[in-house]
């Protein structure tokens, strides 16, 4: 399902622990960590895409969570046409999300990379800085990551901190990779 202008609606996840330390997961069989997201599909609004999403990839269910905010509009990124499948091409530009910020209110041990039918988007897990490392993010997600998280983390932090932590954050250059929790 694909709008007017080739985006695919989607929604994107961040999840925070007590600590405001966000989730991040470690792509299946591959050294890129990302936030949890995925397609909306049809008919479905994006909570409830949102719900299914997070259940799919991190095996937390809605009384594991709270919903902090989301994002006011859509973020859009392209993505680069040799990640765009064959039969896609010339139609498919990039997705388009809804950004949700949770409070996970559940333990560790409620996170199951496993726990669903479908295969498992993850294979690792680890709480991190909010402020994550932009440069760990694969390159044509950085600005809706930077976006996502500039626009959400009013709702955890202070202005200050904020404006602080986000101008830090901006020329830190930093490439550190996430350290693995154990799971």
């Amino acid at each position: 399902m694909l709008d007017e202008f080739g985006y695919r609606p989607n929604v994107g996840i961040i999840l925070v622990n007590q600590r405001n330390q966000v989730f991040w997961g470690k792509r299946i069989r591959e050294n890129a960590w990302q936030f949890p997201q995925g397609g909306i599909q049809e008919g479905e609004d994006p909570e409830a895409a949102m719900y299914r999403e997070l259940l799919e990839e991190t095996g937390l269910r809605r009384e594991h969570v709270h919903i902090i905010g989301r994002t006011q509009d859509w973020l859009r990124y392209d993505v680069p046409l040799q990640w765009v499948r064959r039969e896609w091409r010339g139609q498919y530009k990039g997705q388009k999300q809804i950004w949700f910020l949770l409070r996970m209110i559940g333990r560790d041990s409620d996170i199951s990379l496993t726990s669903s039918a479908e295969k498992p988007e993850f294979d690792d897990w680890c709480w991190h800085d909010f402020w994550i490392p932009i440069q760990s993010v694969i390159e044509f997600k950085r600005e809706v990551y930077s976006l996502a998280l500039t626009e959400l983390a009013g709702l955890l932090f202070s202005a200050e901190e904020v404006s602080t932590r986000l101008s830090l954050w901006m020329n830190s250059g930093s490439s550190t990779k996430p350290k693995t929790a154990s799971i």
